[in-house]
C-alpha cells in the first residue's frame, strides 16, 4: 500500500536523497581515501569514523530510495472536505481542559510536533480520520483518555 505524502514532503526527501548522493558520499569517499594514506588501518580513527559514516551514508540512501518508490504524492493546493483527510489541519477542543490544539495531518515522514503536523498514523491521527466538525473525538493515550470536539476543518499550503 503506498505512504502518502505531500508534495512539500516528497521534495524534502528528494532533496535529501540528492545531498546524500552528490555531496555526502563523495565527501566520505574522499575522507576514506585519505585516512588510507596515513598507513596502518588497524589503529586509524578517522578511517573507522570515515567507514562507520559510509555506513551510516549508504543505508541513508537505500532507506530514502524505498520511500520514494513507495510513496504516493497527495495534493492539497487548493483542496476542500467536510471531512478530516490527509493533508486537513484540524482545529480541536480538548474537552477537560477546554484548550484549543491545531494539527496538520501528513505523512509519516513529515511529522514535526513543533509545526503541529502529526502522522495520519498517530493515535490521534487515526481518530480524526473521517470527523467531521462537531464530532467528539476520543484517543486513548497511555495516561488517559482524552476527549477532543472538532471544530475546524480546513487545508493549508504547507
Amino acid at each position: 500500500m503506498p505512504t502518502p505524502i505531500t508534495r512539500k514532503g516528497y521534495e524534502a526527501l528528494k532533496a535529501e536523497l540528492d545531498r546524500l548522493h552528490k555531496v555526502e558520499r563523495p565527501r566520505v569517499i574522499e575522507a576514506i581515501a585519505e585516512a588510507r594514506a596515513h598507513g596502518d588501518l588497524s589503529e586509524n580513527a578517522e578511517y573507522d569514523a570515515a567507514k562507520e559514516r559510509q555506513g551510516f551514508i549508504e543505508a541513508r540512501l537505500a532507506e530514502l530510495k524505498g520511500k520514494l518508490a513507495d510513496c504516493r504524492i497527495i495534493d492539497i493546493a487548493g483542496r476542500t472536505s467536510e471531512t478530516v483527510v490527509f493533508g486537513a489541519t484540524v482545529v480541536l477542543i480538548e474537552q477537560e481542559a477546554q484548550a484549543k490544539k491545531q494539527y496538520t495531518l501528513v505523512g509519516q515522514d513529515e511529522a514535526d510536533l513543533k509545526f503541529s503536523r502529526i502522522s495520519v498514523q498517530s493515535p490521534v491521527g487515526r481518530a480524526l480520520i473521517g470527523k467531521r466538525v462537531g464530532d467528539m473525538v476520543e484517543v486513548t493515550t497511555p495516561a488517559k483518555v482524552v476527549e477532543y470536539e472538532v471544530m475546524e476543518i480546513r487545508f493549508e499550503e504547507l
